[in-house]
């Protein structure tokens, strides 16, 4: 592989000699570790041309290195930096200061604690919730409609910030036709990804201290963007029909809500779908509290049984709902293409925000989306997977009661890409998580989503990233896994209820 050209700096108005200068430089680097151990070095006639010295001044700066240990040379092969290296020098090098630098030199504030991952073996079934199949995306479609889009050489140039306008009219006429949302582009922005959106509304909504309202059980990443904004984070509890519209207006009582941050179509994690009563409810309550609803339709296009429900932002005369979607389920997560539905004003207030926050969108990607949206392509990919992911559903429930029996107690939601389910008491759940990758599947523990992060008697399990065969396997490795998360197990005692069933033969 072709290297860059070494950064080695000679001041020819400095009293030491260039050898010598030369020579400490490429020392610095390899005791600093961006020269590695073994990694060649330019070649004398290169290395001349890189740094403007004669060719003879490098060759003595090789010999000296080569001297001293830092390099080997092979007439033959080159110049390679040695691969042990004495530690006297070193240490010579770190006192004249050829170190890395691993800490800041100035105070920093924390970030977001961050989340702990359980290491995933090679190999291992991921039961996310989150990921579509991405062994069934249309590759050779978007690839096409890319090279066709790098036709077109302004596309390379700066573009808006609020995104394409053909893409956004791509994206207005499938909500106005999929989700019964005004189509004009003026009411959209493109983004990279709901995240970026998410952190949009955020920056344009809060000021510091103000009061956002999220759900009990939700999207952390949607909480580390409003707090990053400032805001101060109040739960709202949910039930298994989604969202306490009753104990949010209890809380406007108490506070003033600046904005509420929600999941109403499938409810982040326990699938739920917003009963139509308590829609109206919140959407009256929004309006006379004026509350900022964002409405987080992040699996909108996987429903599979009856009639599609529409989003909030389809009955909002108020215009109190800013509605995020994305692209990332449909297609693919490294895409980055979501988009933001609300009046126009606030679209442009947002366009102004992603103006100093990232610019612009990829402008590559979203003309070959446009084109794909156009030539229908994206539908009837949609039209696949809510095939296929209807059928891996059905499949994973059918699993998981054949296998657990009442140890997992779970209802088939009308659509969304995971099963939310309760376990028995006595499991504990974070436990049988991190049993369960040992083991080579990895399903969602119900803490993950928890406001305070506390144990939950509950976990999610995705069905949409795997095919039949694949969740059945699955369904297996986390059957195997349960005996270490019973608390009979842990105490010494004959584990209670919660056993798996054995396997049919």
């Amino acid at each position: 592989m072709r290297t860059w050209d070494l950064a080695l700096p000679v001041d020819r108005d400095d009293a030491a000699p260039v050898v010598a200068q030369l020579a400490q430089a490429i020392s610095s680097h390899i005791a600093a570790g961006r020269l590695r151990p073994g990694e060649r070095l330019p070649g004398s006639r290169d290395l001349s041309r890189i740094v403007r010295v004669h060719r003879n001044t490098v060759v003595a700066a090789y010999a000296e290195l080569a001297a001293e240990g830092w390099v080997d040379t092979s007439p033959s092969r080159g110049t390679f930096v040695s691969r042990e290296i004495p530690a006297a020098l070193r240490s010579r090098a770190a006192a004249r200061g050829a170190h890395a630098v691993r800490a800041p030199g100035y105070p920093i504030e924390p970030g977001p604690a961050p989340r702990a991952r359980l290491p995933r073996s090679p190999g291992a079934l991921v039961l996310g919730g989150g990921v579509p199949d991405l062994r069934l995306v249309p590759i050779a479609a978007l690839a096409r409609a890319y090279r066709r889009a790098l036709r077109r050489p302004a596309i390379l140039d700066y573009g808006e910030p609020a995104g394409e306008e053909r893409l956004r009219a791509a994206i207005g006429a499938m909500l106005g036709s999929t989700r019964g949302l005004d189509p004009d582009p003026a009411r959209l922005l493109v983004t990279r990804g709901s995240q970026l959106a998410l952190t949009l509304a955020a920056r344009a909504l809060v000021r510091p201290g103000d009061v956002v309202a999220v759900e009990a059980l939700g999207y952390r990443s949607a909480w580390e963007a409003f707090r990053a904004a400032g805001a101060r984070l109040v739960p709202v509890p949910v039930d298994e029909s989604g969202l306490r519209v009753d104990a949010l207006e209890a809380l406007t009582r108490r506070e003033k809500i600046r904005a509420l941050h929600l999941t109403p179509h499938h409810q982040y994690p326990t699938t739920a779908t917003l009963p139509a009563g308590r829609r109206l409810a919140l959407l009256r309550l929004a309006a006379a509290e004026r509350i900022a609803i964002v409405e987080d339709d992040y699996d909108g296009d996987f429903h599979y049984d009856g009639r599609p429900v529409l989003p909030l932002a389809s009955n909002d005369p108020a215009g109190v709902v800013i509605y995020v979607g994305t692209f990332s389920k449909v297609l693919a997560p490294a895409l980055r293409v979501g988009y933001v539905h609300a009046p126009a004003e606030v679209v442009s207030r947002l366009a102004e925000h992603r103006r100093y926050v990232d610019g612009q969108g990829d402008r590559v990607m979203e003309l070959a989306l446009a084109e794909l949206l156009e030539d229908g392509e994206v539908q009837q990919h949609v039209w696949r997977m809510r095939r296929a992911y209807a059928a891996r559903r059905d499949a994973l429930a059918a699993e998981l009661r054949e296998t657990f029996g009442d140890a997992l107690r779970f209802e088939v939601p009308a659509g969304g890409m995971a099963l939310w389910c309760l376990t028995a008491p006595d499991v504990d759940v974070d436990r049988w998580a991190a049993a369960a990758c040992e083991r080579g599947v990895v399903f969602e523990p119900g803490s993950e989503f928890a406001f305070d992060g506390a144990p939950r008697a509950a976990l999610r399990v995705g069905f949409a990233r795997l095919a039949e065969q694949e969740l059945r396997e699955g369904v297996r490795r986390m059957a195997a896994a349960l005996p270490a998360a019973l608390a009979g197990a842990r105490s010494g005692r004959p584990a209670s209820r919660p056993t798996a069933r054995p396997r049919r033969t």
